[in-house]
Order: structure tokens, then C-alpha cells, then sequence
């Protein structure tokens, strides 16, 4: 029993007494602050740590290693040590697959003055493009994270509609003590779903409908290729995906690793883009 009091609270006191007796002691017995054991709580910190260092929000990652420290510093000495040994031996057995190609660089100081004027909201004033160039008063509403990540801005100077700007050519930034109206019923996910990739085209956005063949369809099927897709198995096998967003070039890049184990059905303009470059020599499907 005393070993299950050790093994499931963080609070437990062990003290041996001048009379050679051992006694166990909850540093507090109140049953609303017993505290479970920390160690999943600091691996899971530990792991935010570094998505946020990995995504270049290093303001987050020194509050979140804060909040760690936090944790740690309430814990007894021998829990702690053991905490930190077993959240290390987690996180090295966690590894990241990389994505293939190549991912854009960001600066950590713009992604710091994004997230204070998204904060605000306050305005943002950039250096974007090219070395100097005329600044820019933006109206941050959002960020879409990826291979390559955009800032989802109003520019006022280009009108009301809500812009992306690549984070990659933000040179410098900088948060301003001016606020704005934020979009009214504004949605970073409604914005994100518009496109397959992060790159948007009004001009293309509609329906998108792939066939799969049948030997791919259980493949395909273990897929979101989009938060609102639709998906139909049909008599012979085969799979149709359907779902509304723009974004041809990123489709083609993404449909090419499947060889000729999808067919375009619509729109038109992305069959056109795909139809000669559906290879049957690939020896695996994604």
C-alpha cells in the first residue's frame, strides 16, 4: 500500500524516526490538492517546447519552458530528478520524419512582433519583399503554418480584403500601438480551408473531384486531403473525393506522387494541368 501512495502522488513525505520506524506523510491531505504525478505533464510541455522553437515562437517555447520550470519547482527533489529523466528519455525516442523539399526560413523576431499585434489586435508595420522597400501598415488577422507559412493581413492602403503575405519575406516588423476592427466573424480555419496548400486563388476555388483507382482507394481512403471533403466509394472499387478550394499547382505537386492511381474529374483547368504527367512506374503509393 505504501508503495501505491509513492507511485501514484507527487506529495507523499517519507521520514524515519528516531525509533526506527518509517512513516509516510501527504504534505498536504486535503483530497482536493493531492497531486497526480507530473512526469506525462512535463513530457508534454517538454514536446510543446519544441514545436514552438521548431516553428520559430520562441516567445511561446520561454513561456512554456517557464510553466516546466513551474511544475518542477513544486515537486519533491527525488520526483523532479526522476521527472526530468523520464521526460528525456520520451522525448529522445520521439524522432521528426522530415517533410520532403525544402522549408523557408523565418525570423524569429517577426514571428514575435506577429503574435504581439495579433494579441492587440494591433496594427503591424512591415519591410516586405525586397531591402528597402517602402513599409507597409498591416492589419494582421491570422497565420497559416506550413512548408512555407503566410500571414493572413489586411493592407488598407490595397483596399478591405484580407491578403498573404509569406512570412519568409517579411524582413522586419514591428507592432504598433494602434488597434483596428477585426474582420467581423473572421475564421482562421474557414480562411485555411479555401485553399488545398496555403496559397489562395479566388479565381480557382470550387469544386475539386479525384478519382481514385481501385487498388489506391484503400489508400486514399486514410487520407484528409481537406477538413470538408466528401467521400463515395463506388461499385467497382474505386474512390471519389470531392471538396471546394483553390490552389491547382499545390493539387498537382501533391496528385504526381500518386502516378496514374488518380484521375482528375474537375475542375478542368486542374485536369488539363495533371493529365500528361500521371506516371504508372512509381513502385509505391504515399
Amino acid at each position: 500500500m505504501t508503495d501505491a501512495l509513492e507511485a501514484t502522488f507527487a506529495n507523499v513525505e517519507i521520514t524515519d524516526g528516531s525509533d526506527r520506524r518509517r512513516r509516510w506523510r501527504l504534505q498536504d491531505p486535503a483530497l482536493e490538492r493531492l497531486e497526480p504525478r507530473q512526469e506525462t505533464t512535463i513530457e508534454a510541455l517538454e514536446i510543446a517546447v519544441r514545436e514552438a522553437k521548431d516553428n520559430n515562437r520562441l516567445r511561446h517555447a520561454r513561456a512554456l519552458e517557464d510553466l516546466r520550470d513551474q511544475h518542477l519547482i513544486k515537486l519533491p527533489v527525488r520526483d523532479a530528478l526522476r521527472a526530468e529523466a523520464d521526460a528525456e528519455a520520451v522525448l529522445s525516442s520521439l524522432g521528426h520524419v522530415a517533410r520532403p523539399g525544402p522549408q523557408t526560413g523565418q525570423r524569429p523576431a517577426v514571428m514575435d512582433a506577429v503574435i504581439e499585434a495579433l494579441r492587440g489586435p494591433f496594427k503591424l508595420r512591415v519591410s516586405y519583399g525586397q531591402k528597402n522597400s517602402a513599409e507597409r501598415i498591416l492589419e494582421p488577422h491570422g497565420v497559416l503554418l506550413g512548408l512555407r507559412s503566410y500571414l493572413v493581413a489586411r493592407q488598407p492602403s490595397r483596399g478591405p480584403e484580407l491578403l498573404n503575405f509569406r512570412m519568409d519575406r517579411i524582413l522586419d516588423a514591428a507592432s504598433l500601438d494602434e488597434t483596428f476592427i477585426f474582420e467581423p466573424e473572421f475564421s482562421i480555419d474557414d480562411h485555411a480551408a479555401k485553399a488545398f496548400g496555403a496559397y489562395q486563388d479566388p479565381a480557382q476555388y470550387g469544386e475539386v473531384v479525384w478519382k481514385f483507382a481501385p487498388a489506391a482507394a484503400e489508400r486514399a481512403a486514410g487520407f484528409q486531403f481537406h477538413p470538408h471533403q466528401k467521400s463515395e466509394r463506388q461499385p467497382d472499387g474505386s474512390l471519389i473525393v470531392s471538396f471546394n478550394a483553390a490552389g491547382w499547382l499545390e493539387m498537382a505537386w501533391f496528385l504526381y506522387q500518386w502516378g496514374d492511381a488518380v484521375e482528375v474529374l474537375a475542375p478542368s483547368g486542374l485536369r488539363k494541368l495533371t493529365e500528361d504527367y500521371r506516371r504508372s512506374d512509381f513502385d509505391a503509393l504515399p
